[in-house]
């Protein structure tokens, strides 16, 4: 055996310190605070690649923007709970700019981030039926959204996608849907954590049965146009950015600026509801809040409820962005595509060592390379892997958190340094020596 990077002894104890008894269940937060510790004490430098924070600058067009609406007085003033005028306009244009369909800008409403956006739409889709009471959710995913459900009281049901993709989605999800308690449909596109892309005809099969059952879809864009197998950077051009409201009207789009814009700590995204969902009445609904349409309940109670709007300088920011990026002088995928740069180059290194991709494909084509992506080695369990990393100066989160059935890590490429590719490699051939 090889000595480790890392003493054996200063993790296990910084582990049982922090009082972990399953490593396949610890926290981001938890994974995060063992690397800390254990590089402190040390001495050796972490590659840290288990939180998914953007680890680029934010994107100067909105900070411009932000700063120049701050000097015009704009903190003295609550926002409209509706949102700025101005960024439902560009985000309006914005949708049609990049995924191609029409959304009126009434029905964009800005969010203190997608987080936020993801509690209010579980409120209102909840409270729409009182049979229909039960999120499902197409996992792996973010497991602060479940954490959300659970806060509220609300039931959910999830599924691994892992051995249900293409025609195999229908039946699976017809299985759940059938069973008439579901009331919404969540998945993000591209995939935190596994980096799949649903394919068209997987959206088809999605948006279909959403109408059938009458669910709503609530598509999560944390990471927008970051599929980069295609140029989806031009404006009013087609590739577009896939989504499932080119097959159903019962969708909700989550458009956040934390990844794509690297806007994150201004906590600012938006919500974009389709005309036909926005000025639905139910009687649910109805009975419960004075006749509003959906959409008006998801504004101007949940919102109002919860935050009384979204920080009115960061709306001007995520409005000038937005502006931008439709208008074409500002090109944001050229600023992001670096996650899809080191993705590659990770995955080269990890594969050289014997470890494999664990979501490698999109039916018949290679995953694509991006903010995130998924390893797993040999017979190894996820908790046994990534507390075997830590010996090695690596930190990642088990799949098993973010509802994949399956045994490996997600990696977050968002903090590599460009000095970083070295030591994995050097790291990396260690293990692969003591793990033969």
């Amino acid at each position: 055996m090889k000595e480790t990077p890392i003493k054996k002894e200063i993790v296990d104890r910084l582990v049982a310190q922090l009082g972990i008894q399953d490593f396949a269940k610890a926290t981001i937060r938890e994974v995060k605070q063992v690397a800390a510790m254990a590089e402190k004490e040390s001495g050796v430098e972490y590659i840290k690649m288990e939180m998914g924070i953007p680890g680029l600058p934010a994107a100067q067009v909105g900070v411009d923007a932000q700063i120049q609406a701050l000097k015009d007085g704009i903190a003295h003033s609550y926002p409209d709970i509706q949102g700025y005028p101005g960024l439902k306009k560009e985000a309006s244009r914005f949708v049609k700019a990049f995924i191609g369909i029409d959304i009126d800008a009434e029905g964009c409403v800005p969010v203190t981030g997608s987080m936020q956006g993801t509690f209010a739409s579980f409120l209102v889709c909840s409270q729409c039926n009182p049979q229909k009471d039960t999120v499902l959710f197409i996992d792996p995913g973010f497991p602060v959204q479940k954490m959300q459900l659970k806060v509220m009281g609300v039931k959910f049901e999830t599924f691994d996608v892992y051995d249900y993709r293409g025609d195999k989605l229908e039946a699976k999800l017809e299985s759940y849907l059938s069973k008439g308690n579901i009331c919404a449909i969540v998945y993000s596109n591209p995939n935190n954590p596994a980096w799949i892309c649903l394919s068209e005809k997987e959206l088809s099969i999605i948006g279909t049965l959403a109408t059938k059952y009458d669910a709503v879809v609530m598509e999560d864009l944390a990471y927008f146009a970051m599929d980069f197998r295609k140029d989806l950077s031009k404006p009013f051009e087609p590739p577009y950015q896939a989504t499932v409201a080119r097959y159903t009207d019962n969708y909700m789009l989550l458009i956040s600026g934390s990844k794509a814009f690297s806007y994150a700590g201004e906590r600012i995204g938006v919500v974009c509801i389709s005309d036909q969902l926005f000025h639905r009445h139910y009687d649910a609904l109805s009975l419960r809040y004075e006749g509003l349409p959906f959409g008006l309940v998801f504004s101007t109670r949940m919102l109002y409820a919860l935050s009384s709007g979204t920080s009115h300088s960061a709306q001007y920011a995520l409005a000038a962005l937005l502006k931008a990026a439709s208008d074409g002088t500002y090109n944001f995928r050229d600023e992001i595509k670096v996650y899809g740069e080191r993705a590659h180059k990770l995955k080269e290194i990890f594969l050289r060592h014997g470890f494999h991709v664990v979501y490698d494909k999109d039916l018949d084509e290679p995953i694509a390379d991006g903010f995130y992506f998924t390893i797993g080695y040999k017979n190894m369990t996820s908790g046994q892997l990534a507390h075997e990393l830590m010996y090695y100066g690596v930190s990642a989160i088990c799949l098993v958190t973010t509802g994949s059935h399956q045994e490996g890590l997600r990696v977050c490429t968002s903090f590599i340094e460009d000095h970083q590719y070295s030591q994995l490699e050097e790291r990396m051939a260690i293990f692969e020596a003591n793990n033969q």
